[in-house]
């Protein structure tokens, strides 16, 4: 295992919180915070929205059509329209 010190400074509450913690759970101070960092680190990786991942890929690829977003029902009705009346033609 490949470990490093880190030092952090720690409110007298939170340090007697972290000791007691360390006896009940029968761990060391190290494999408390290690594992509060690895659980804080997954939660903030969770709170990634989906915005925010697809960020870089808003506006690169466009129609041309800047109506696109308000005309939609329009298109929608046209499409239904034409593979009805397509769908009937072969039926004849």
């Amino acid at each position: 295992m490949n470990a490093q010190i880190t030092t952090a400074r720690l409110p007298l509450e939170t340090r007697n919180k972290l000791i007691a913690l360390a006896k009940i759970k029968g761990k060391t101070k190290s494999d408390i915070i290690k594992a509060s960092v690895d659980m804080y680190y997954e939660y903030e990786e969770s709170e990634i929205t989906s915005f925010f991942l697809g960020e870089p890929y808003f506006g690169n690829y466009g129609s041309g059509e800047s109506d696109r977003a308000t005309t939609y029902k329009d298109r929608i009705k046209e499409k239904l329209a034409r593979k009805l009346s397509s769908d009937g033609a072969s039926e004849c």
